[in-house]
């Protein structure tokens, strides 16, 4: 499962297989057109900068229903970025709520932002007719049209024919430079793998013998502030849409990529069900086994997200199953400020399987369209084009730097061959919460690139530049790099490089169905046993029994109805690249 719900394909004409797994400029991009009118405010000559007083700037809100952090009035970057747009967006973020549940009372109070992403929620806002059309603008503004192809952009085309959102990430410009694996994983700590001299682990078997080997001679650690830490070899996440850190491995472990709801067998082109597979059962064996031994967190059943992101933010827990982007943005800062990056506490990925031998496919090299969810503009902006007018503005090359390098200077310098970097310093600051409220603003659910800068040298997100990459790791982590030959986290888990098929992913389909078919009404109740029933299967002291009674309960669910439909989809989507 992905963070955010994906809608069925709609409208969607003739794609290439080119064009599902990625924007691939092929190495051909062009400069945007410049959209400013001369005649604008702001404006002298045609081809210079614009540069807008401050009461010319005109003050937006958005909503991004996922956890964030607000930045402070004054922001540095987002008033050089105001400066130059003329526009200030104010963002607010999920605090308490499902996505469901906020979309829901912002429906209900008539009080919506200007834009918004409401993840889960977007087919809420969609049905209620409070978005506006992208369409015009997405001819309009070169900046918007480049983020994907013609074909692309029919994924995102709705059943009245018209786009109404554009997702933001996974878009890349140029040249791939990717470092980093943002997707699911088994992760384990740096200090457990140095410590057991960085041995293969391959099979779900190896990783847990690792782990229950540390533990037996690590107890607890003193964190650099000198506070005795009680170790967890592993924990999970259950916790409402984020049960995926526990439910969907058995996919991966079979060497499948995450098409997310279900398995699709690229021999014969069926869809198979990856809860009921012969690794689903040894799977979750293994896991019951693990927490009986005392190895599994014995609170990982009822802990919040919240207070599972507290324990891995003290370095306790050695290693998870999860998605990079659910832990590691807010961890990672954390560990560089506490120093227990020192200590060996980051995380690296390893894609495991049930048996040795197998190729896997955890890390899916190139992009993964996603046209569930992401960046609109609603029916209670006042004025739509300045706000779309924004959204490509922010794509000029000076201004996406700005977003995520920071102000030249200050947050980063630039050498005489042109290329960008930072000094230790600079990093360091850029790792405080203090600092990043006043100096940073990514409006990072807006759109935006990866890849490779439009001066053709430079990363478009520092994250991506080979030097800052390297140059940014902790000692330990670096040694864990250089110990498994790996360039970056996606050789740490050495998965098959291949090209996903035209129905790639399908919980694009899955996780748009509702209970008006036969397939949703069971893909929701399906939903429903899981949740309650892989808790109890872990927990278990007779897990043949448990497995027994889950089994019951799921099949009880109909779940061929919901696979029949998926089955259906899976031809349709093949039909297309005949």
């Amino acid at each position: 499962m992905e963070m955010k719900r994906f809608l069925a394909l709609g409208m969607a004409g003739m794609l290439s297989a080119a064009a599902l797994v990625g924007c691939d400029n092929g190495g051909n991009v062009v400069d945007p057109v410049d959209p400013v009118d001369p005649a604008e405010p702001g404006v002298t000559e045609p081809g210079e900068k614009t540069t807008y007083s401050e009461d010319e700037i005109i003050n937006f809100t958005m909503f991004s229903a996922m956890p964030g952090s607000e930045i402070n009035d004054g922001n540095a970057a987002q008033e050089e970025i105001a400066k130059r747009t003329g526009v200030r967006v104010k963002e607010t973020w999920l605090t308490g709520q499902t996505a469901e549940e906020a979309v829901g009372s912002i429906l209900a109070s008539g009080d919506l932002p200007d834009f918004i992403d409401g993840g889960d929620g977007m087919v809420q806002l969609y049905e209620n007719d409070v978005l506006v059309a992208w369409d015009e603008y997405i001819e309009k503004y070169p900046n918007l049209k480049e983020l994907y192809s013609d074909a692309e952009w029919e994924f995102f085309r709705q059943d009245d024919g018209k786009i109404y959102w554009a997702n933001v990430f996974c878009n890349t410009y140029g040249e791939p430079k990717a470092t980093g694996h943002n997707d699911e994983a088994f992760w384990i700590q740096c200090r457990v793998l140095e410590w057991a001299n960085y041995p293969t682990i391959e099979t779900l078997d190896d990783y847990f013998k690792v782990l229950e080997d540390y533990y037996a001679e690590h107890k607890s650690f003193t964190d650099p502030a000198g506070n005795d830490i009680p170790i967890i070899p592993y924990t999970a996440l259950c916790d409402d849409w984020r049960y995926f850190c526990i439910e969907n491995a058995p996919e991966f472990l079979d060497g499948y990529p995450n098409d997310g709801s279900v398995i699709v067998d690229t021999t014969t082109m069926k869809i198979v069900d990856y809860n009921t597979t012969p690794t689903a059962k040894k799977y979750f064996a293994k896991l019951n086994e693990e927490y009986n031994k005392g190895i599994i967190d014995k609170e990982f059943a009822t802990q919040t997200y919240d207070e599972y992101i507290a324990k891995l933010s003290t370095g306790a827990i050695l290693g998870m199953c999860d998605q990079n982007w659910d832990f590691n943005y807010t961890i990672t800062p954390i560990f560089a400020d506490t120093k227990l990056s020192d200590l060996g506490c980051e995380y690296v990925p390893l894609g495991l399987t049930i048996e040795p031998g197998m190729k896997q496919r955890w890390h899916t090299y190139g992009d993964t369209l996603n046209n569930s969810s992401g960046c609109a503009v609603t029916t209670s902006c006042e004025d739509p084009d300045a706000a779309f007018k924004f959204l490509s503005d922010i794509l000029d090359q000076d201004i996406h730097d700005l977003r995520f390098w920071g102000i030249e200077g200050q947050d980063y310098l630039v050498d005489e061959d042109g290329m960008y970097y930072r000094t230790q310093e600079m990093r360091d600051q850029l790792n405080d919460s203090t600092y990043k409220a006043s100096h940073v603003c990514n409006y990072s659910y807006m759109p935006q690139w990866l890849g490779t800068s439009k001066d053709g040298k430079n990363a478009m997100q520092p994250g991506e530049q080979a030097s800052e990459f390297y140059a940014g790791l902790s000692e330990p982590l670096a040694n864990t790099f250089k110990a498994y030959n790996a360039g970056g986290y996606p050789d740490m888990i050495g998965s098959v490089v291949e090209e996903m098929g035209i129905w790639y992913p399908m919980y694009s389909y899955s996780n748009a169905m509702t209970a008006e078919t036969a397939g949703g009404e069971a893909w929701t109740k399906m939903g429903t046993v899981k949740h309650e029933w892989i808790p109890k299967v872990v927990m278990s002291g007779d897990f043949e029994s448990e497995w027994t009674k889950y089994m019951d309960a799921y099949n009880a669910c109909k779940p061929e109805d919901f696979l029949a439909e998926m089955q259906e989809e899976l031809e349709r989507r093949a039909a297309m690249a005949e």
